[in-house]
């Protein structure tokens, strides 16, 4: 007997992180009930013009605005920028690149460069014990 597959669904808000947009800024219908995993890949392959408008001019949730800026959410917080922003918000914050972008910037490329030697040295430990073994 075989039972019966039911769909994935998840929560408005789970689907519009998965899709990189603002739920608040979703239509109504999008907002009110649960998506399947079905209607998610369906809205990733072929995105309808209110999701396309919305990855190209916002707003934009605070993952996106941070990978935006090249800055960490945590940098937003510090800035004290806690709203969705737009695309155009976003290249203003650019152009206008004040003092706490430029530390923040900077601050994230220390962090990853930090952790590209972490890695770095954990695979060469990783090598140097292969070589022991071999």
């Amino acid at each position: 007997m075989k039972a019966l597959q039911t769909s994935q669904t998840m929560k408005p808000a789970t689907a519009a992180k998965k899709l990189n947009v603002y739920l608040g800024a979703t239509p109504a219908e999008f907002q009110e009930g649960a998506i399947s995993r079905e209607e998610l890949n369906a809205l990733q392959a072929d995105p309808p013009e209110w999701l396309r408008e919305l990855r190209r001019n916002g707003p934009h949730p605070r993952q996106v605005v941070a990978a935006r800026l090249r800055i960490s959410i945590g940098g937003l917080t510090r800035a004290g920028i806690t709203d969705p922003l737009t695309t155009d918000e976003i290249n203003a914050l650019r152009e206008e690149n004040p003092e706490w972008l430029q530390q923040e910037r900077a601050t994230q490329l220390e962090v990853k460069r930090e952790a590209a030697r972490i890695k770095d040295k954990a695979e060469a430990k990783r090598a140097r014990a292969d070589q022991r073994r071999a």
